[in-house]
C-alpha cells in the first residue's frame, strides 16, 4: 500500500527510535514486509457466557485471514459481553446497559494505543453492536461491523418458539395454564445454537439498523449465525476494510444525519427494539450528529410498519433472511421512496449503487406486508411526553390494540416487589403498574423489564394492565408497556412524585404520557424529596455519576458542541 495512505501504523517503521515497538510486534509475527502495511484491528466479543457470541472466535478468523489477503496486518483482540437474557430479572440486569460504554471503551483503547490504521468489529448479542458502534465513532479509523447472526427459532410441537416463549411461559405458569413439564420443555427447546435471540429484538434491530447506515456489509445484517454467508460475510468485511483505507472513506463520511435517517426507516418499518432510540441516540451523539429524541416521531409519522415479526408477529429473522433479508427490505423501500439513495457505505458504493443489483423479496412471501397494506401505517415507536415525563418516554405500539389508557397506579420502587406482586394476582385489569428508580443513574444500570413484561402476558394482562417505568424493556417485550420515562426519578423527575391511586394515561395517537395530578399538587410533593443516594463501588458506581438522561442516549461522555 501506499506509505501516504497509511495512518497511524507509520509510527513503528519511521526511524530508529522505533526499534523497540517493532520487537515488540516481532514478537506476536510481525515482519519487515509488514511494517510497510496498514495494522488492522479486528475487535471480536467471542464468549462462552451467552450462545449470542459463541461461534465469533471462528468469524474472527475469517476476518482476519481475509484482511491479510486483502495487504493489511490483521491483529485479533478481545473485549467482553454480557448476555442481557441470562441476567434479566436479577441484579445483574444492571450491568448491561454499563456493558454497552465498557465495550466500546476497550475497543477505542485498544485502537488508540496500538496505532491501528483499520478495524473490524464483530458482535452479537444486544449491547455489542451499539459498543462496538461507540468505538468505531470514537476511534476515527475507516471500520466495517459484521454482526454475528441470528439464532435459529427453537421447536416444540412443531411450532417456532424462542427465548421470549421461555418468559412468557412462566407467567402461563404461574397462571395454571401449563404445568412444570410443558415449561421445562419449552425451556430445553427455545435456544438450539448459537446467535443472538431470533425475533426483531434489539440484536437484530440493532443489526439491522447498521446496515441501513451503510456501516455494514449488504445483506450481512440478517445472515443466520450458523450458515456459510455468515462466514463470507467476515471475510468480506476483512477485504472492505483495507479498501476503505485506499478510498480515503471514515466513519464521519458514512454516519451523517440522513444515514441515521435511513437506519430509523428501517427499525420502523421492521417494528423494532425500543432500545433502538437510546443506542441510535447514543452512537449518533459518539460521531457528532444532531440527532434528538424527537426526530423519531418526525421519521415514525411518515414510515409504514411492514414487517410481521416477533415479538407482536408471526416470523423471526431467520424467516426474514429467507425471503430476501434486510438487504431485499431496504431495495422495497428504496423503490418506494422512504430511503436516501445517495449515503455512502463502508463498500465505497452508497446505497442506491448497491441496492441496484440487489434480490427483491420474494414474490408470494408475507413476512413483509406492501406498504399499501401496511401492519400499520405509521412506525410502531413512539416518543411520548407530557407531565409524568416532560423529555419524553418510548413505547412500542406493534399489536397493541389499545391506544389509550387510563387507570390508578401502582407505585413500586423496585422490580422485585413489583414482579412478587404481579405473581401474587395483586395487580387488577385496568392498573398502571410503575416500576421506579430504575434509570441509568437509578438502577443503576437502566435494567430491562422482560421478566415482568412477560409474566403479565402470560396471565392475560399484556393489554389489561399498562407497565410504565424509567428502566428499559427488551426487544422481546410487546404489550401496553412505556419505558424510558425522562426525567428519571432519580434524577427528581415527576415520576419519583407519583403516589399509589393516581390516574395516568397514556395515549398513543396523541402521544402523550400523563398524571392526573395538578403543577402546585406535584411541586407540593417535590419539597422535602431528597434523592436516593447514588451508588458508589465498581463500574455501576462510575456509571451511575457519570451517565445522561435516557432522552440524550444515556451517554457517558460529554461533547461541547
Amino acid at each position: 500500500m501506499d506509505k501516504d495512505l497509511r495512518i497511524k501504523s507509520q509510527v513503528f517503521s519511521d526511524g530508529t527510535m522505533r526499534a523497540p515497538n517493532r520487537a515488540m510486534l516481532r514478537a506476536v509475527g510481525v515482519t519487515d514486509e509488514d511494517f510497510k502495511k496498514p495494522m488492522i484491528g479486528i475487535a471480536s466479543t467471542w464468549s462462552e457466557v451467552t450462545p449470542c457470541n459463541i461461534h465469533i472466535d471462528d468469524l474472527a478468523i475469517s476476518a482476519k485471514k481475509a484482511a491479510r489477503e486483502a495487504g493489511g496486518v490483521p491483529l485479533i483482540f478481545n473485549t467482553i459481553t454480557v448476555s442481557d437474557g441470562i441476567s434479566m430479572g436479577t441484579q445483574g440486569m444492571r450491568y448491561s446497559l454499563p456493558s454497552r460504554d465498557v465495550i466500546a471503551d476497550s475497543i477505542e483503547t485498544v485502537v488508540g494505543a496500538e496505532n491501528l490504521d483499520g478495524l473490524v468489529a464483530i458482535g452479537g448479542c444486544d449491547k455489542n453492536i451499539p459498543g462496538c458502534m461507540i468505538a468505531i465513532a470514537n476511534s476515527e479509523v475507516p471500520a466495517v461491523f459484521v454482526y454475528g447472526g441470528t439464532i435459529a427459532p427453537g421447536n416444540l410441537n412443531g411450532k417456532d418458539i424462542d427465548l421470549v416463549s421461555v418468559f412468557e411461559g412462566v407467567g402461563k405458569h404461574n397462571n395454571g395454564d401449563i404445568d412444570d413439564n410443558e415449561l421445562r420443555s419449552i425451556e430445553c427447546s427455545a435456544c438450539p445454537g448459537a446467535g443472538s435471540c431470533g425475533g426483531m429484538y434489539t440484536a437484530n434491530t440493532m443489526a439491522s439498523a447498521m446496515e441501513a447506515m451503510g456501516m455494514s456489509l449488504p445483506g450481512s445484517s440478517s445472515n443466520p449465525a450458523e450458515s456459510g454467508e455468515k462466514a463470507k460475510d467476515c471475510a468480506a468485511a476483512g477485504d472492505a476494510v483495507y479498501h476503505l483505507l485506499e478510498k480515503g472513506i471514515f466513519p464521519k463520511d458514512i454516519m451523517t444525519k440522513e444515514a441515521f435517517e435511513n437506519a430509523i426507516t428501517v427499525v420502523m418499518a421492521l417494528g423494532g427494539s425500543t432500545n433502538a432510540i437510546l443506542h441510535l441516540l447514543s452512537i449518533a451523539h459518539a460521531i457528532e450528529v444532531d440527532l434528538k429524541i424527537e426526530d423519531f416521531n418526525r421519521m415514525q409519522e411518515k414510515v409504514p410498519h411492514l414487517a410481521d415479526l416477533k415479538p407482536s408477529g408471526r416470523y423471526v429473522m431467520q424467516d426474514l433472511h429467507r425471503v430476501g433479508g434486510v438487504q431485499a427490505v431496504m431495495k422495497y423501500l428504496y423503490e418506494e421512496g422512504y430511503l436516501h439513495g445517495d449515503c455512502m457505505t463502508v463498500t465505497g458504493k452508497t446505497v442506491a449503487e448497491n441496492l441496484a443489483d440487489a434480490p427483491s423479496l420474494k414474490e408470494g412471501q408475507d413476512v413483509i406486508m406492501p406498504v399499501d397494506q401496511p401492519k400499520r401505517k405509521d412506525g410502531p415507536l413512539i416518543v411520548l411526553k407530557g407531565n409524568l415525563s416532560p423529555t419524553g418516554a418510548v413505547a412500542k405500539v406493534s399489536g397493541v390494540k389499545v391506544s389509550r389508557h387510563t387507570g390508578p397506579a401502582r407505585v413500586y420502587d423496585t422490580e422485585k416487589e413489583a414482579t412478587a406482586a404481579v405473581m401474587a394476582n395483586e395487580i387488577n385489569e385496568g392498573d398502571v403498574l410503575v416500576i421506579r428508580y430504575v434509570g441509568p443513574k437509578g438502577g443503576p444500570g437502566m435494567p430491562e423489564m422482560l421478566s415482568i413484561s412477560s409474566i403479565l402476558v402470560g396471565k392475560g394482562l399484556g393489554e389489561k394492565v399498562a407497565l410504565l417505568t424509567d428502566g428499559r424493556f427488551s426487544g422481546g417485550t410487546h404489550g401496553l408497556v412505556v419505558g424510558h420515562i425522562s426525567p428519571e426519578a432519580q434524577d427528581g423527575g415527576p415520576i419519583a412524585f407519583l403516589k399509589e391511586g393516581d390516574l395516568v394515561t397514556i395515549d398513543s395517537d396523541e402521544k402523550v404520557i400523563s398524571m392526573d395530578v395538578s403543577d402546585e399538587e406535584l411541586e407540593n410533593r417535590r419539597k422535602g424529596w431528597k434523592a436516593p443516594e447514588l451508588y458508589k463501588k465498581g463500574i455501576l458506581g462510575k456509571y451511575a455519576h457519570n451517565v445522561s438522561c435516557s432522552s440524550k442516549g444515556a451517554v457517558t461522555d460529554f461533547l461541547t458542541k
